[in-house]
């Protein structure tokens, strides 16, 4: 069971009003014919997909982590995901640092995606070409053999 609200926003606005820093909040009077009511509902929904059961999840990772024969290589591969994540991070971040670097990315990217896009994605022979491409390399990384 969760409680939803749907909320429905209106601006009311004075004939005379000002964008102004005020020093202290100030009742504005609406004029007539231009202000809405903020109107909230709350209802009550009982559907499956709201629901989040933890103990089922718990359980179904308790149970593949036991079907798991090598957990220390496995353990080893998650601590290298977690540190090299960081060190991208890091990375990024110093790059980002540097003065004129960011905007010549950031150039870079642009030209290399109107490239891709005039090469692949603008005419079907080159789509057709892309989508074969993208299925032999899926090929390629599951082993599946035609």
């Amino acid at each position: 069971m969760m409680l939803s609200a749907k909320p429905s926003l209106t601006v009311c606005r004075a004939a005379s009003a000002r964008r102004t820093a005020a020093v202290a909040p100030r009742a504005v009077r609406p004029t007539v014919g231009r202000c809405q009511r903020l109107v909230v509902r709350a209802e009550e929904t009982t559907t499956a997909e709201t629901s989040f059961d933890s103990e089922k999840v718990l359980k179904d990772l308790q149970t593949k982590w036991d079907a798991v024969d090598n957990k220390g290589a496995v353990a080893a591969y998650v601590g290298g995901a977690v540190v090299a994540i960081w060190l991208s991070s890091t990375v990024v971040n110093a790059i980002g640092q540097v003065p004129l670097l960011p905007k010549f990315m950031e150039l870079v990217g642009l030209g290399y995606s109107s490239w891709f896009t005039y090469r692949y994605l603008l005419f079907k022979s080159s789509r057709e070409e892309l989508l074969k491409d993208v299925g032999d390399l899926s090929k390629k990384i599951t082993g599946t053999a035609e």
